[in-house]
C-alpha cells in the first residue's frame, strides 16, 4: 500500500473491525486503507452532524490558540484563508470581528473556487489535515496559495510513540484517515516548498 503523501511503501500497522491502517516506511505517517473511506455522501453527512455553532463559547475556545497565533504574527490588513472551514467557520468569524480580512473555503459547504485562485499571507486548516484523502495534492495546493513568507497554521492531534493506537480516540472518527507525527512534517518541509515548521502542542505552523 502506497502512502498518499510521500508515495513510500506502507506496512500494516493496525486492523480493527475490518478497517486497516498502514504505517509509511518513508515519512512515518499512519493512514487508513482507501477501501475503508466513507463515500462522499457519508462524509458530508458526518460533517453535518458536528455541532459547530460559531456562537458556541466552547467552540470559540477550542480554536482560540490558532486565532492568538495569527493575531500575534499578522496585522489586520493581512489576507487570510480559512481552509476546510466546515459548517461553522468560527476562526474566520473571530478574526473578522477583530477587523481581519479572511476568505472561507470548504469543498462541502463553502465551495468558492475563486478563493483558490488568490494568494494569502496565512492559511488556517483547523482540524482539517487529518481528513485529507490526498495529502500530497492538498499540501501542494496550500503551498501554492501562500505568498512568499506566508504561514500555514494547522491544528490536529499528533500521533506520538507513547500513544497506543488501539485505544487512541482520534482514529475513531471515520473521516479521520491520515495521521501525522513530527517526521511527517519534516518530510513536507523538505519536499513541498516550505522552509521550516514549528510544533506547539496541537498547533503546527509551516512557513513558506
Amino acid at each position: 500500500m502506497k502512502c498518499s503523501l510521500c508515495k513510500g511503501n506502507g506496512r500494516i500497522f493496525f486492523e480493527n473491525d475490518n478497517i486497516k491502517y498502514y504505517s509509511c516506511k518513508r515519512c512515518g505517517a499512519i493512514f487508513m486503507d482507501p477501501k475503508n473511506y466513507l463515500s462522499v455522501a457519508e462524509e458530508k453527512e458526518r460533517y453535518e452532524e458536528h455541532n459547530n455553532d460559531v456562537e458556541d463559547k466552547r467552540y470559540q475556545n477550542f480554536v482560540s490558540d490558532i486565532v492568538k497565533n495569527i493575531k500575534k504574527d499578522w496585522e489586520s490588513n493581512s489576507e487570510g484563508l480559512d481552509f476546510g472551514a466546515g459548517t461553522g467557520p468560527v476562526v474566520a468569524k473571530l478574526l473578522r470581528e477583530e477587523g481581519y480580512k479572511v476568505d472561507i473555503y470548504d469543498p462541502f459547504f463553502w465551495n468558492k473556487e475563486n478563493h483558490l485562485k488568490k494568494n494569502y499571507d496565512y492559511i488556517v486548516a483547523c482540524e482539517v489535515i487529518e481528513h485529507f484523502h490526498n495529502p500530497l495534492n492538498e499540501f501542494e495546493l496550500l503551498n501554492s496559495l501562500l505568498k512568499e513568507g506566508g504561514k500555514l497554521y494547522c491544528k490536529t492531534e499528533i500521533h506520538k510513540d507513547n500513544i497506543d493506537f488501539k485505544d487512541w480516540y482520534y482514529k475513531n472518527d471515520p473521516t479521520h484517515v491520515f495521521f501525522y507525527n513530527e517526521n511527517v512534517f519534516k518530510w513536507i518541509v523538505e519536499n513541498l516548498g516550505f522552509k521550516s515548521y514549528s510544533i506547539s502542542d496541537r498547533i503546527i505552523v509551516l512557513n513558506k
